[in-house]
């Protein structure tokens, strides 16, 4: 499809990868229509996005929670009259060992809080966004894709049982999506990022980060907007669809 003039939404719009990809797509002339729960940083994105001189417009919501979801994507299409395309970005961590002992003594474990929330967003949330997307683009007669940003930690990480279940779940939603609504013109994929340079990354400590690198054959992190270009490439490429494609300087081989 062609990104000049249609409209897009990203969960997780006000920041980070979300805001990335919305800048990148702006720039291709793409309408945004940008979800976050940090209306500053929604506000701050938003207007990046018509400085690239297109229409955006931000919606404050909590993934996790159905009317919520419900009400923000009915409230794109009234806006903007149609819906092309959405990425499913918004996530949290809450990263912690499963159990952890010392000197024979349990010392913590990760509370059930934790993994509940991060399933909540990361999950939850992917699938009530899919769900109210793909009926907002069928009842509109809307063709176009839905990106789900997963992780290389889908395939595991040490730490990240919570966020690790999360995005192997929405990794398998990629196939499914794929399949059930290939008949209404709607594809569906999957960008699995290593490790980016974000404000998270950019707060960690220097030698974190070199040994972090370290361990990449490339030998450097992502940029944001390496993985606004799969996105990108993704939506114009009508015939890709049910797939992943990692994007971590094969960290993960």
């Amino acid at each position: 499809m062609k990104l000049q003039d249609s409209v897009i939404a990203i969960t997780g719009g006000g920041q980070g990868l979300g805001r990335a990809m919305a800048e990148y797509l702006a720039a291709k002339g793409a309408k945004l229509a940008l979800i976050d729960l940090m209306e500053d940083k929604l506000a701050e994105s938003v207007e990046a996005c018509k400085a690239a001189g297109v229409e955006a417009k931000a919606y404050v919501c909590n993934v996790a929670k159905e009317e919520d979801v419900e009400n923000t994507f009915k409230a794109i299409v009234d806006d903007f009259g149609q819906l092309n395309g959405l990425i499913n970005n918004a996530g949290i961590l809450r990263d912690g060992l499963m159990v952890k002992y010392k000197d024979g003594k349990l010392e913590k474990r990760m509370e059930l809080s934790q993994w509940q929330s991060v399933i909540d967003v990361n999950l939850t949330g992917v699938f009530l966004c899919g769900r109210e997307a793909a009926t907002r683009m069928i009842e509109n007669g809307d063709k176009g894709a839905i990106i789900n940003i997963a992780s290389i930690s889908r395939a595991g990480n040490m730490g990240q049982s919570n966020y690790s279940a999360a995005k192997a779940g929405v990794s398998a939603l990629v196939p499914v999506w794929a399949k059930e609504l290939a008949r209404y013109g709607i594809r569906c994929m999957g960008i699995a990022p290593g490790f980016i340079e974000t404000e998270m990354t950019a707060s960690m400590k220097p030698e974190a980060l070199e040994k972090m690198t370290a361990g990449i054959p490339l030998k450097r992190m992502g940029k944001p907007e390496e993985i606004a270009s799969a996105a990108a490439f993704i939506f114009e490429n009508d015939y890709v669809s049910g797939r992943m494609i990692e994007v971590d300087g094969a960290l993960r081989l």
